[in-house]
């Protein structure tokens, strides 16, 4: 039998797509770019899940597991003899637990899902993204997805309580862990944290929830240079008393693209600033919590941190902050965007930025750039927008101008983007010859035949 009929046998008749399905197909997430596979399976169980990979380990068939593709490393591309894994069809929130404050979710929840699960109970979700309406709970796992909240909620690692994930071979390893504490031994779940569907299938969670935050209160800042957004940093989280729970930065060039038209987004304050924070800080008391907010910006800018702010005076105005901070569209208007994530320590980023324009002017020309950025935990988005003729030529050139200073400050060419296709080759700019050859080793042990997301990673 084909891999289409065999995996038919084995799921059942509509849970597995041929050639012809995918191309008539015009719902959901699919990507063309993605659909090169000989088969898609969608698997509605863990069980399903080890029967695929079963078969496929079998045969030596490569599987590639997707959730919501909304990545943008191409951790998720396919080739023509591989089998495409979706879970979109494991999609139940199967308990919201108040008292133990946790969630158990199968992978193919969506981010959005869970968060307002989550607030029917006065509870919270507190992972925070812009793909939050597509990205699968999975893929936020296997990624280890960070988002707009980590300064205070860390990454999605923090969030995971425990797992069920699927071996290449079949083998289910249940590991739904509820508490958090738990040093009984080898914290298994974190070999498939972060690690992109190359070590195993995850296919149910246990997620840490919190109390719902009551209050909010948010600001639009300026700022006149990056050692002022540096100190600001740092007076706004001793000043907010463990609150502050974003800190986003945006160098001027972004903040005017999405503040002009063709964008919806109108300024808050002016545009002519080099550098522009979005601070946000979430509590229990609205009076004290607004009290507090104003009194620290009160404090910076009377100290020189900040010479111009909008406060919210409402949730409306809170999310036309974050909608600018999420218009990242924008940059695909007139050319083609080349999208990196990168982290390095918060006093050599001007330094890297400052060198960074340079290099890229004499390397590639004329060009857009820009920067912004979750500066709270070190990481910036750097966008480069070249003429979509020059793309392939240029994108080589751009990536050895953005990654390889990296190296000097100990920097991370994947601050939560993870590695997939793109990065591959720039690896070794972030972790030395031991780390990956005891990767390989992880690799070779969990899945020796090589089938679970082929080339990826390593």
């Amino acid at each position: 039998m084909d891999i289409v009929t065999s995996l038919r046998s084995l799921i059942g008749e509509k849970a597995v797509l041929d050639a012809a399905d995918t191309a008539t197909r015009s719902a959901g997430v699919w990507r063309p770019d993605n659909l090169k596979a000989a088969a898609i399976a969608r698997p509605a169980s863990t069980e399903d899940v080890a029967k695929v990979l079963r078969y496929c380990h079998a045969n030596k068939v490569g599987v590639v597991t997707q959730g919501g593709l909304t990545g943008l490393v191409h951790g998720g591309d396919a080739e023509p003899d591989q089998v495409i894994l979706s879970l979109e069809r494991m999609r139940d929130i199967e308990e919201i637990n108040p008292q133990q404050r946790s969630a158990t979710v199968q992978a193919g929840v969506t981010l959005q899902a869970l968060q307002e699960a989550a607030e029917e109970h006065h509870l919270m979700f507190p992972l925070d993204l812009g793909a939050r309406g597509t990205a699968t709970l999975g893929g936020n796992a296997s990624t280890n997805a960070g988002g707009n909240r980590v300064i205070r909620y860390g990454m999605m690692r923090d969030m995971v309580l425990g797992l069920e994930a699927v071996l290449a071979d079949g083998t289910v390893v249940s590991s739904m862990n509820h508490l958090i504490k738990n040093n009984a031994g080898y914290d298994l779940k974190q070999l498939f944290i972060g690690t992109e569907g190359t070590l195993g299938v995850i296919t149910r969670l246990v997620l840490r929830l919190r109390e719902e935050a009551v209050t909010r209160n948010m600001a639009f800042v300026g700022c006149e240079d990056f050692g002022h957004v540096a100190d600001f940093l740092r007076h706004m989280d001793r000043s907010l008393g463990g609150t502050l729970s974003a800190f986003e930065a945006m160098w001027r060039e972004f903040y005017c693209l999405v503040t002009s038209p063709p964008a919806k987004g109108k300024p808050p304050i002016a545009q002519d600033y080099p550098l522009y924070v979005l601070v946000e800080s979430q509590g229990a008391d609205r009076e004290l919590d607004t009290q507090r907010f104003n009194s620290a910006l009160e404090t910076a800018f009377e100290s020189g941190l900040i010479v111009d702010a909008a406060i919210s005076q409402s949730e409306s105005d809170c999310e036309d902050f974050w909608s600018l901070r999420d218009d990242v569209e924008q940059t695909m208007h007139g050319g083609f965007p080349i999208i990196f994530d990168i982290s390095l320590p918060v006093a050599e980023m001007d330094k890297y930025t400052a060198t960074l324009r340079e290099t890229l002017s004499e390397a590639i020309g004329e060009h857009k750039l820009w920067i912004f950025g979750h500066l709270g935990d070190g990481n910036l988005h750097v966008i480069v927008q070249v003429q979509p003729e020059d793309h392939v030529r240029l994108r080589p050139v751009v990536e050895e101008q953005v990654y390889a200073p990296l190296a000097a400050f100990q920097g991370s060419v994947s601050a939560e983007h993870g590695i997939g296709l793109e990065k591959k080759p720039y690896l070794g700019i972030s972790r030395s010859d031991t780390e990956i050859a005891l990767m390989r080793t992880l690799k070779a042990a969990l899945d020796p035949a090589g089938t679970l997301n082929p080339g990826k990673v390593l």
